[in-house]
This record gives structure tokens, C-alpha cells and sequence, in this order.
């Protein structure tokens, strides 16, 4: 009967100490210092919820941390967001959001800008668990990676 109980506990304990592993302390707004600093964007930072909220109708309570930039001078569709939610309803809230917002900016360049519709069009929303991202930018695969990256 010890024996039982020895093999139990030192399986749990294997269990407990293993259970930690795999788990990625993830800092969006590194993420975006890095998409910064490899494709040299200089854009403006929304800093609050408010802003979230403002330009995307993202709802405050389902943002765990997020990181967004987006083009200031309007002179071309760069809009880069990146949200952990809080959970997963969160998440889908977020992306049903993103996706508006998306699919708002695909319209307007078909319609004013007809040039960058193609680069637009190769942009998308991604959900991955609870993160969930924009990315409107030239080379959008190649930032998405880099976003990848960070949470995977």
C-alpha cells in the first residue's frame, strides 16, 4: 500500500511540475516593438482601451492587454492591432469587431484608393486561442509571422 501511494505522489508531483510547461508569458506590446523595428513603421499608438473602443467598438471588459498602431496621415490603409481577451467569448467579440472594421477598410479602398485594394485584400483578422489580430499593412504575412511568433 505505500508503494501505491509513493508511485501516486511522485506522479503527481511530475504531473504539477510539468503542468507549467509550454506556457508562453506573452507581451504584446514586444511583439509590436519588433514588427516596429523590422519593417521601420512609424505609426500612431493608441494607448487606451478608449481607443480600442473609439476605432473598433471593442468592448474594455474583454481586453486582457493589447498593442495597436495605426497610420496617422491616412495616406495609406496600415492599421496594426493585436488584443489578447480575456477569454474566449471575449475573443470572438473582438474578432466579430476587427472583422467590421476590415471589412469597412476593404470598402473604402475599393472605392477611393482602387491601387491598394490588392494589398488590402491580402490582409486579414486571425484568432488564435484568445489573441486575436489585425493586420493591414504592406508585407501583412510576413508581420503576421513575426506576431506568430510571440504567441505560439
Amino acid at each position: 500500500m505505500k508503494r501505491v501511494i509513493s508511485l501516486a505522489t511522485v506522479l503527481v508531483l511530475c504531473l504539477a511540475m510539468f503542468a507549467g510547461c509550454g506556457s508562453k508569458d506573452v507581451k504584446l506590446s514586444e511583439a509590436m516593438d519588433k514588427i516596429n523595428n523590422d519593417y521601420s513603421l512609424s505609426l500612431q499608438t493608441l494607448s487606451s482601451t478608449d481607443d480600442l473602443s473609439k476605432y473598433y467598438n471593442i468592448n474594455a471588459d474583454d481586453v486582457k492587454q493589447f498593442a495597436a498602431e495605426i497610420d496617422s496621415n491616412n495616406d495609406a490603409p496600415v492599421e496594426i492591432v493585436l488584443v489578447e481577451a480575456v477569454d474566449s467569448t471575449a475573443a470572438g467579440n473582438i474578432e466579430t469587431a476587427l472583422t467590421t472594421r476590415y471589412n469597412s477598410i476593404v470598402s473604402q479602398y475599393s472605392s477611393y484608393t482602387p491601387e491598394k485594394l490588392d494589398m488590402v485584400k491580402d490582409c486579414k483578422v486571425t484568432k488564435d486561442g484568445n489573441f486575436v489580430s489585425l493586420i493591414v499593412a504592406d508585407n501583412a504575412s510576413d508581420i503576421l509571422d513575426t506576431y506568430y511568433s510571440f504567441i505560439k
